[in-house]
């Protein structure tokens, strides 16, 4: 079975020394300074107090990795579209795309039953851009829960978590899907099968639609957002919000907007992945995170004031920062 990481950054690299060294064929594309070291050096990573060393293959190009079974895919969403025709390169007829993407992914209508079935999302794939390119049909779902950073070039910080929950768009429990979450698991990874995986990305969007936009906004890290009445009201608005067009298209939270609100709250002191790129002038994933979820609540119906605002306001701060993708 041969996996490629595209884009290993910090959780692509992260899966991909986990799968090294687990001794799967893993082919790591990345470029740079990062490239280079890895090529040199090999992948380290600093996890739990131990530090790991990989030789996987690496290169600067999918031509050069060549066909896989499985393309993980771990870009920030705005660079999906312009990788599209690269990631393109490595997929077979039997290949399958995992998409480990914050926010609602370009596939989100593919499988799902309703009047909606087989709508492109224009947000996150403007013109079905990407799925012209990359079919729905090959793609799985990813939700990614672990914490990693790339501290230098070829080295990897991993900071917690272990669990990348995989999903049919279907919901089906496909040979292909089980294959990737065993070989996940044999690499000491949790990986398991959801029949409902937009539960969950809906679970994590919801903290990342309010969060990060606030944080971007106001330069308040997750303690204060979640802390201080008047933000933590403004963020619980929007989850209302959005809670209500995810349900409408079919979507069942299993927890409670306070209860998800609290579980951010015990990560703390922390710079949202938002405020973090407004910071360093990397392009921010508004749209991903927002802008899709007022469009699928201007698809179904549902007036998002509170969203749209903070919408507004947030694209106009990216736009003054030159950080708008």
């Amino acid at each position: 079975m041969k996996v490629a990481i595209f884009g290993a950054g910090a959780i692509g690299g992260m899966m991909g020394v986990k799968l090294a060294q687990a001794g799967a064929d893993v082919t790591f594309i990345a470029r740079g300074p990062h490239l280079a070291a890895m090529q040199a050096n090999g992948v380290i990573m600093h996890s739990g107090g131990e530090t790991i060393t990989v030789h996987p293959r690496c290169v600067a190009s999918a031509a050069e990795a060549g066909p896989q079974d499985y393309v993980i895919v771990t870009l920030k969403a705005h660079s999906l579209p312009g990788a599209a025709s690269d990631i393109a390169s490595m997929m077979g007829p039997n290949s399958a795309l995992i998409t480990g993407v914050n926010g609602i992914p370009y596939w989100y209508f593919h499988g799902l039953e309703g009047p909606h079935q087989g709508r492109i999302v224009q947000s996150v794939d403007p013109d079905g851009a990407v799925s012209r390119i990359l079919p729905p049909s090959q793609a799985i779902g990813c939700v990614v829960y672990p914490a990693a950073e790339v501290v230098a070039p070829g080295i990897i910080e991993h900071t917690y978590g272990d669990r990348f929950s995989l999903g049919e768009p279907d919901g089906t429990r496909s040979e292909r899907v089980e294959a990737i979450s065993k070989l996940l698991i044999s690499a000491g990874l949790k990986a398991p099968v959801r029949p409902k995986i937009r539960d969950e990305i809906w679970v994590k969007l919801w903290g990342n639609l309010c969060f990060n936009p606030v944080s971007a906004l106001t330069g308040a890290t997750l303690d204060i957002l979640t802390s201080r009445p008047d933000l933590r009201a403004l963020c619980r608005s929007m989850m209302v919000e959005a809670q209500a067009v995810a349900e409408s298209l079919g979507t069942r939270f299993a927890i409670s907007v306070d209860k998800r609100i609290d579980g951010a709250a015990e990560v703390g002191v922390h710079k949202t992945s938002m405020l973090q790129d407004l910071e360093r002038g990397r392009p921010m994933e508004i749209d991903a995170l927002l802008g899709a979820v007022v469009e699928l609540g201007t698809l179904t119906g549902h007036a998002m004031p509170i969203c749209e605002t903070v919408l507004a306001l947030v694209r106009q701060r990216a736009r003054e920062a030159n950080c708008y993708a």
